[in-house]
Formats: C-alpha cells, sequence, structure tokens
C-alpha cells in the first residue's frame, strides 16, 4: 500500500498532518521530500469587499440606517394604524 501524507518535523520527530490508518507499531518506509510551506495570500478587507460585487443605492454608506431598518419602521407603521 502507498500513500503519501504530509508532516511536519518539529526537530525530533515527523508528525503527520492528518490521522494515518495504521495499527500500532506498523513498520513503514518513509521516502523524504521537501515541500513548500503552505503560505495562505493574506487579502486586504478592501479587496474581499471589492470581490464580493455588492449593489446598492449611491447613497448607501452615508443612508445605511435608513436603508436597514427601512422596512421594520413600515411594519410599525402598520401596526400602531
Amino acid at each position: 500500500m502507498t500513500t503519501v501524507l504530509h508532516a511536519t518535523y518539529d526537530g525530533a520527530a515527523l508528525h503527520p498532518d492528518e490521522p494515518l490508518a495504521l495499527e500500532p507499531n506498523t513498520r513503514v518506509r518513509i521516502t523524504i521530500e521537501t515541500a513548500k510551506p503552505l503560505v495562505k495570500k493574506k487579502r486586504s478587507f478592501l479587496r474581499t469587499a471589492q470581490s464580493l460585487n455588492l449593489q446598492g443605492p449611491p447613497d448607501w454608506s452615508a443612508r445605511f440606517e435608513d436603508y436597514l431598518y427601512a422596512a421594520e419602521k413600515k411594519h410599525d407603521e402598520r401596526s400602531v394604524s
């Protein structure tokens, strides 16, 4: 059986990144291949916001509370009448 897995070396031992389907004390043969570190690319909040493709009125940032609570205000006006 051949299995490819990723592990991290802490200076003393290799620690698999995922569980192994092996019985304790099973002998294995290991081939070491150095992998590039897994680095997540940092994204700025602005880039994330731009990627959402949000659409709204041009005055959204100035009047967001009016838009946010408009449905609630209409509901309150109907219940008072």
